[in-house]
Parts: structure tokens; C-alpha cells; sequence
């Protein structure tokens, strides 16, 4: 299921599952249960607020102080994990949108094609 159409929340959660480990902000003693809330505020932030991280950033703040659990993520830590998740669904999208606009103008030169092989017929 999709987020406002920007975002679907299991394809990140797996994405962040194959590769927490190999981030800046990665520490050895923490595994991905510590992660996992931070990266959700992410992801789900950039659907929510969009625009740019420090226009977002005390919200995600306070969202990850909501929903942080039994996370031993530091607030620094989080507030990385959390910019690095909300930076990845920002860069999926821009993807997203230039593949879209591709589909889009492939489909538009497809019909113009097609009306251009048309015979044109005589009006009676």
C-alpha cells in the first residue's frame, strides 16, 4: 500500500533492512529494531511534509520522540537514520516523477504515430 502515492512503506522497510548496516550512521551494538522507527519517521515524514528537511525537521524530531520505543538509538543517531530514510524516499521519487514523465511522452509520440498513419477520408 502506498503513502500518498510517494511512498510504500513495505519497499522501504526491506530497502533499509538489506542496508542499515553498511550507513554513516550505523553503530555495531544496535541492530535494526533500533533502527526500524527511525527510518519509518523517514520515510513516512517525506509523504507527509515533502519540501526540505530543515523545514520538516522539528516535527520528525518530535514524531520520533512519539514513536521511538524500546529503540536505544541516541536522538543524534535517530535524527541521521531519520534524514538518510526521508532523503531516499525524496530521491525514489524524483525517479519515479522523471520515469513517469517518460511513460508520458512515449504514450503521447505512440498516438501521435498512430494519427499520423491513419488515411484521412474525403468528407462527403
Amino acid at each position: 500500500m502506498r503513502i500518498d502515492a510517494r511512498i510504500d512503506p513495505e519497499v522501504e522497510d526491506a530497502y533499509w533492512q538489506g542496508v542499515y548496516w553498511s550507513q554513516p550512521h550505523y553503530r555495531a551494538e544496535l541492530g535494526y529494531d533500533d533502527y526500524a522507527p527511525a527510518y519509518c519517521v523517514g520515510y513516512i515524514g517525506y509523504a507527509q511534509y515533502g519540501g526540505r528537511f530543515a523545514d520538516s525537521e522539528k516535527c520528525l524530531c518530535a514524531n520520533w520522540i512519539r514513536i521511538k520505543g524500546d529503540s536505544r538509538l541516541t536522538l543524534d543517531d535517530a535524527m541521521a537514520a531519520i534524514r538518510a530514510a526521508r532523503d531516499h524516499a525524496e530521491q525514489a521519487q524524483v525517479a519515479m516523477d522523471e520515469e513517469d514523465e517518460q511513460l508520458v511522452q512515449d504514450a503521447m509520440a505512440g498516438q501521435r504515430a498512430q494519427q499520423q498513419r491513419q488515411p484521412a477520408y474525403a468528407a462527403a
